[in-house]
């Protein structure tokens, strides 16, 4: 008879959150989730609360995922790996049978002179915050827009961005009654193209329609530095207060600073079946899989992971990981998004209505159905903290 099996999942992000609900409630394993926030944060709509969106379509509390779920979750930050104990190590020490490293990434901000200091990012329900309550608080007491508000990243991540903010800036005025003034959106993307290892008939479409919403592009541009009042790229400077960094990730630092081994752009090494080093798996936006840095890949690597312990405690050999081209879905303002899933590829409101079906069966890949549509409606929501914007 085998003995119950400690499995520790570190992250609390998709990938750990999928592998511990397939492993959840069964008998045959202990899991205990350690995550640095006691909130899954859904980043595809992190753009959204930055701009007037409700944040519940954003941040769902880890014990709302895993009430009567049989898993332990716990708010701690790893820090340090010991392995001839088999322990993690936060402010307390956590011992393991099975690991499972789930970490995400960080900002990088490439060592650019000011951004750290005075970017704003939207990583973070937090971040998203500050950011909306930056652009409020600008426009209330100045009266009037920003002379430009920066998006730094053609990523999908920045076109989201960009593409919401023209209508949010425009709402808060209207709310306050200041004068209707055009509103200055850049984006600034170093590549020669948006979204550069998408199609190009993707990119275009993006690039087109951002265009049409009255937001400039700054397309195989670098920055080079941000001061209080100005960004500097290339052979340009704009005047603004309201610069967004979403351009750089890097993998999290606990893989470098315990010495895991890494490929040369930073991701763990894995082996066929997601393991870096025996009974120590790494998933999602940390592995060096062919569609890392995917939520959909995310998913299916903790649900690939935790289907083949359960394998391997019934005496059944692993399964290989097979890679899964994802779908890929970017809104680019109100009820339009570019939607590439295979050979098929369309533009406009269908597009959007694709990507808001995703979302839900994002949501529902973590929730049961009324708890996912919950979230799901959420999106469509608003929820400002200043009485006038919020006011019918």
């Amino acid at each position: 008879m085998h003995k119950k099996e400690k499995v520790i999942i570190a992250g609390g992000g998709f990938g750990g959150i999928k592998a511990a609900l397939e492993l959840a409630n069964k008998p045959e394993f202990d899991v205990t989730l350690i995550s640095d926030q006691p909130n899954f944060r859904y980043y595809p709509t992190l753009y959204h609360a930055a701009t007037g969106g409700k944040v519940a379509a954003s941040s769902i509390p880890l014990d709302e995922i895993f009430r009567d779920k049989g898993v332990q979750v716990v708010t701690d930050s790893i820090k340090h790996i010991n392995r001839d104990k088999k322990t993690v190590i936060g402010k307390k020490s956590y011992e393991y049978d099975t690991l499972i490293l789930a970490l995400g990434v960080v900002t990088n901000f490439f060592g650019i002179k000011g951004l750290s200091e005075y970017a704003y990012g939207i990583k973070t329900i937090e971040e998203a915050q500050r950011l909306r309550d930056h652009i409020h608080k600008h426009l209330v007491d100045e009266r009037k827009p920003d002379l430009n508000y920066v998006v730094i990243g053609g990523g999908p991540t920045g076109v989201e961005l960009a593409g919401a903010l023209p209508s949010y800036i425009r709402h808060i005025m209207a709310r306050h009654g200041l004068k209707d003034t055009r509103v200055h959106v850049d984006l600034v993307e170093a590549a020669p193209r948006l979204m550069p290892r998408m199609p190009r008939a993707y990119s275009k479409a993006l690039a087109r329609q951002l265009k049409k919403m009255g937001v400039k592009l700054y397309l195989g541009e670098t920055v080079e530095a941000e001061t209080a009042d100005f960004l500097n790229f290339s052979e340009h400077t704009l005047e603004s207060h309201t610069v967004i960094w979403t351009a750089g990730v890097t993998n999290h630092p606990f893989f470098k600073d315990n010495n895991f081994t890494l490929t040369p752009r930073g991701k763990v090494l894995v082996n066929e079946y997601l393991e870096t080093e025996r009974h120590i798996y790494v998933v999602g936006d940390n592995a060096d899989t062919t569609y890392s840095g995917m939520a959909q890949t995310a998913l299916h690597d903790g649900k690939t992971v935790a289907h083949n312990l359960i394998r391997q405690f019934n005496d059944k050999p692993r399964l290989a990981y097979e890679a899964v081209k994802p779908a890929y879905a970017t809104p680019a303002g109100p009820r339009w998004a570019a939607l590439l899933w295979g050979p098929f590829h369309t533009y406009g409101w269908l597009g959007w209505v694709l990507r808001s079906a995703a979302d839900w069966i994002a949501y529902h890949d973590l929730e049961p159905v009324w708890q996912a549509t919950k979230h799901w409606m959420a999106e469509i929501g608003e929820e400002e903290t200043c009485p006038v914007c919020k006011s019918d």
